[in-house]
C-alpha cells in the first residue's frame, strides 16, 4: 500500500521581536523611590519597570553605582534617597516665605553627600513657629511646586526664637559678644550694656534675643549663667541643645507623674518569697531588672527567671507621659548627668525594682536543656521584692573568693546557682556563634568638681557577661510570644552586610594576603573566624576595625529581619522600659496578647508603628552622637592644657584629607591633616584603608601604632588636631595611575619643596 505523501507544513508567521525593556535612569529611580508610599528595593524596582531575567544584572550595577555615587542609601535593605528626608525628624525654622508660612531645614543633614538641604514648609504647630524653633515633624511629600516637602509638627522640642546657648565674650573695641554653641548659627549675638546679667569672660550663658538682626548683629540678654566654660560640667549642655533633645518635661507631663497612684496586687503572680537580684553599675539609679536562677538536678538544665519593671501598669497609652516618652525615645547618658526618658517619679521610684520594696514587674520564666537550648517559656504579671541590689564588681567579687558583709549571705542559695545557670546558657550562646567583637569601651571618670580624674577601660566581667544573656534570651523569649500569637510589636532588626560593603572587606583582606570566598550567604561565624585568624598578627586591629565597618546599624522595625549579630531569627527589647521606648511597646504587646489587663497596646499604638519605629531609631542615633560629641568636649578641654605634648596611638580612620588617630591613654579622637605627613603627595588607597607616599612609599595604615604631637584642642566643637611624630611603615611608592584606576580619590598632600618636584 502506499504511502500517502506527508501534508507540507504550513509555515510559522515570523515571531515578533520581543521588545527588550530599557533600564531606568537614575532620576527614574529617585521618582519611583520617593513617590511610592510603601517600602522599596530591588524586586520592587524590577517589577515596576518590568524587568526581567539577564536584566536584573544591568539593574544591580545601576543601584550599586547610585550608592558609590551617594544617591542612595540601604537601610535593612530598603532603598532611600539620600537626597530625601526619613518620614520623621527634627527641622529647625529658618524663616517664613512670602505667605507668611513658616520652613526650616533639617537638623541632620549631610550636605557633602546630598548637596543643600531642602527647604520644608511647616504645618500643624499650636502657635507659630518662629525663626530658631527646633520641631519634631512628620514629612509628606508636597504637591505645591514652590517646596518639595511639607511638614506636620508632632511637638515642639526646643523654643530657639529667643533662647540661645553660647560663651559670652568680651572683645576689646566690640563690646560684649555671645557665640552660639550650635556650629549652624549663622551669626554671634550682641549683648548691650545693662544686659550682661554679670556674666564674665569665658561663661556658658542662656540667653533670650531681644532685638532680630537689622542693620547689625542681633541683640540678647543674658537670662542664666551656667558657670565658666572650662567646668565641664557644663559641656554635655551645648550637646542637649545642639541636637534638640528635650531636657526639660513639661507641667503636665509632671503633674500626671505626681498624680499616680500606686499599683495593685489584684491578678498577679506573688514572687515576693523569691530571692530575684538587681545587678547593675555602682552609681544606677534606676532598676529595669532582676533574676533569679536554679540548676534542674534531674536534666541537668537550668530555671531562670527575668523579672521587668512593669512600666505599662503607670505608662498608659495617649497620656502625656506616653506621648513625652515617645517623643524622647529613649533616655540618654552622659560623665555628668541623665535626661531620662520618664519623670524620675516613675524612672527612680515607682517603677525602679528597689531593694527590699514592693514592685511591679512582668516576668519571663525560662527552661534551659544542659546543651543551652531554650525548652519552653511563659510570661506572668508578678508583685515582686527585690532580696538585694549589687554592683557588677561585688557580685563578681563574691563569686571569685572576695564575698562581703552584703554578699555572703547571698553566695550559695542566689549567686552561685546563677552562675551555674549562666554557664549552661553560655553552651546555647557558642554554639549559636554570635558575632564576637571586642570593642573596648571608654568610661570618664570625674572629680567633685566635674573635672575628668582620669579615662578608664573598665573590666568586661562574667557579671556584665551573665546579665547581658539572660537578657537577650528573654528578649527573644518576648519575640517569639509575641510573633506566634501575631501580635503585631516592634523587633529590634540588625540587617547581614551589604555585599557592596563584604565586597570591600575583601578586597582590603587581600592587601594583607587573606581570603574571604564571596558568593556565599555570610553568618556572624566567617566574621568570628577572621578575628581568629588574625589573633596575636600585626594586623590583628585594623582586621577588627574594618569587619566592624562592615556591619549594618541595628534599627527597630514592625517587621521581623532578623538580628544577624546576634544569630537570631527573631530578637526585640523587652529589658529596659524605663530607659527605651520600643521595650514599652512591647511589654503593652505582651499584655494584650496574654489577657493581662487592659493597660495593652491601643489602636492607636498599633497603627502608628511605622512612624513609632522611625522615631525611636532616630532617637537613638541623635542620643549616641550627643553621647559620643560631649565625651570629645570633655576630653578636649581636658587636653588644652597640654598643647605640644607627644601621645602614643592608632589610627581609627583613614580618609584622602588625612588621618583620625585615637590615643592610646585616654581614647581622645583627633586628626592629622594630609598636608602635615611630609613633602611628597600621598595618595589615599580605599582597599588597603591607607595614605601611601607617592614617591617614598611611606604608608600609613588603619590599625597602625604611632606617635603624635597636640597642636591644637578646641573644647567648644572637641575637635583636636595633631602632627605625625613617628615615621610611617615602609612600603612601596604609590602607583598613582593604577590607584585612580580603581576608582580612588584623586591624591592629595604637601607639594614637594621648590627645586624638588
Amino acid at each position: 500500500m502506499a504511502k500517502r505523501p506527508a501534508p507540507k507544513s504550513k509555515p510559522r508567521p515570523a515571531a515578533k521581536p520581543a521588545v527588550k525593556p530599557q533600564l531606568p535612569t537614575e532620576a527614574d529611580v529617585l521618582d519611583f523611590i520617593q513617590s511610592s508610599p510603601a517600602i522599596v528595593g530591588k524586586r520592587e524596582i524590577s517589577r515596576h519597570f518590568d524587568i526581567k531575567g539577564s536584566d536584573k544584572i544591568g539593574l544591580k550595577a545601576l543601584l550599586r553605582d547610585m550608592e558609590d555615587k551617594g544617591l542612595l542609601s540601604k537601610r535593612s535593605r530598603k532603598l532611600i534617597d539620600r537626597s530625601s528626608l526619613p518620614p520623621v525628624t527634627v527641622l529647625e525654622v529658618i524663616g517664613t516665605d512670602r505667605d507668611g508660612e513658616a520652613y526650616g531645614e533639617p537638623v541632620e543633614w549631610d550636605e557633602r553627600q546630598a548637596g543643600k538641604p531642602p527647604h520644608v514648609v511647616i504645618e500643624g504647630a499650636e502657635k507659630a513657629p518662629r525663626k530658631g524653633d527646633r520641631v519634631l515633624a512628620k514629612i509628606q511629600a508636597s504637591k505645591d511646586g514652590r517646596y518639595k516637602y511639607r511638614a506636620r509638627v508632632i511637638k515642639t522640642l526646643s523654643d530657639r526664637s529667643t533662647k540661645v546657648l553660647g560663651v559670652y565674650r568680651v572683645i576689646p573695641g566690640l563690646g560684649a559678644r555671645i557665640i552660639p554653641v550650635d556650629k549652624k548659627a549663622r551669626h554671634e549675638l550682641q549683648v548691650r550694656k545693662g544686659d550682661e546679667n554679670g556674666a564674665v569672660n569665658g561663661e556658658l550663658v542662656e540667653a533670650e534675643i531681644v532685638k532680630e538682626r537689622g542693620h547689625g548683629l542681633p541683640m540678647a540678654r543674658v537670662r542664666e549663667r551656667l558657670g565658666n566654660m572650662n567646668d565641664q560640667r557644663n559641656i554635655s549642655l551645648i550637646a542637649i541643645n545642639h541636637h534638640g533633645i528635650p531636657n526639660e518635661f513639661p507641667e503636665r507631663v509632671l503633674k500626671e507623674a505626681e498624680s499616680l497612684k500606686p499599683f495593685s496586687h489584684e491578678n498577679r503572680s506573688d514572687l515576693r518569697s523569691v530571692p530575684l537580684l538587681t545587678i547593675d553599675p555602682r552609681d544606677a539609679r534606676d532598676h529595669d531588672d532582676a533574676v533569679w536562677a536554679e540548676i534542674d538536678e534531674e536534666t541537668g538544665g537550668a530555671n531562670v527567671i527575668v523579672a521587668i519593671a512593669d512600666v505599662a501598669a503607670y505608662v498608659r497609652p495617649g497620656t502625656a507621659l506616653d506621648r513625652e516618652a515617645r517623643i524622647r525615645g529613649n533616655s540618654v547618658y552622659f560623665p555628668d548627668r541623665v535626661v531620662p526618658m520618664l519623670p524620675e517619679r516613675i524612672s527612680t521610684d515607682l517603677c525602679s525594682l528597689r531593694e527590699k520594696e514592693e514592685r511591679p514587674a512582668l516576668a519571663c520564666f525560662m527552661s534551659f536543656d544542659k546543651s543551652g537550648r531554650k525548652t519552653k517559656h511563659r510570661f506572668e504579671r508578678v508583685v515582686m521584692r527585690s532580696a538585694a541590689k549589687l554592683a557588677y564588681e561585688d557580685a563578681q567579687a563574691a563569686i571569685d573568693g572576695r564575698p562581703n558583709d552584703k554578699t555572703e549571705p547571698l553566695l550559695e542559695r542566689v549567686l552561685k546557682p546563677l552562675w551555674a545557670a549562666y554557664g549552661i546558657l553560655l553552651k546555647g550562646r557558642n554554639a549559636r556563634e554570635p558575632l564576637e567583637l571586642d570593642l573596648p569601651e571608654r568610661r570618664l571618670v570625674l572629680d567633685a568638681h566635674g573635672l575628668i580624674e582620669r579615662v578608664v577601660t573598665p573590666e568586661r566581667l562574667d557579671a556584665h557577661k551573665l546579665i547581658e544573656e539572660f537578657m537577650i534570651q528573654a528578649n527573644v523569649a518576648a519575640a517569639e510570644e509575641l510573633e506566634n500569637r501575631r501580635t503585631p510589636l516592634l523587633f529590634r532588626v540588625h540587617d547581614q552586610p551589604s555585599e557592596e560593603k563584604v565586597r570591600a572587606l575583601a578586597e582590603f583582606l587581600r592587601t594583607v594576603n587573606m581570603s574571604l570566598p564571596l558568593g556565599q550567604v555570610m553568618r556572624p561565624k566567617h566574621f568570628n573566624r577572621l578575628l581568629k585568624e588574625v589573633e596575636g598578627k600585626d594586623y590583628q586591629h585594623v582586621v577588627n576595625e574594618v569587619v566592624l565597618r562592615t556591619q549594618a546599624q541595628a534599627v527597630y522595625s514592625p517587621e521581623n529581619k532578623g538580628h544577624f549579630g546576634l544569630a537570631l531569627r527573631r530578637y526585640a527589647h523587652f529589658t529596659s522600659p524605663i530607659r527605651r521606648y520600643a521595650d514599652l511597646i512591647v511589654h503593652r504587646a505582651l499584655i494584650t496578647a496574654l489577657g493581662f489587663g487592659p493597660d495593652g497596646l491601643s489602636p492607636d499604638d498599633i497603627a502608628k508603628l511605622p512612624e513609632t519605629a522611625e522615631m525611636i531609631s532616630d532617637a537613638e542615633r541623635r542620643a549616641m552622637a550627643a553621647e559620643r560629641e560631649t565625651i570629645d568636649r570633655l576630653i578636649a578641654a581636658h587636653l588644652a592644657a597640654h598643647t605640644g605634648a607627644t601621645f602614643r596611638g592608632r589610627i581609627g580612620g583613614v580618609v584622602s584629607a588625612g588621618l583620625f588617630v585615637k590615643l592610646d591613654d585616654n581614647g581622645a579622637d583627633g586628626f592629622v591633616p594630609v598636608t602635615t605627613l611630609g613633602r611628597e603627595y600621598f595618595v589615599f588607597d580605599k582597599a588597603r584603608h591607607a595614605l601611601i607616599g607617592e614617591r617614598s612609599g611611606d604608608t600609613y595604615q588603619l590599625g597602625d601604632r604611632l606617635e603624635v604631637k597636640l597642636v591644637e584642642a578646641t573644647p567648644v566643637s572637641g575637635g583636636m588636631r595633631f602632627e605625625v611624630v613617628s615615621e610611617g611603615k615602609e612600603g612601596k611608592p604609590a602607583n598613582r595611575k593604577a590607584l585612580r584606576s580603581a576608582g580612588n580619590k584623586p591624591f592629595r598632600g604637601k607639594k614637594p619643596a621648590r627645586g624638588r618636584r
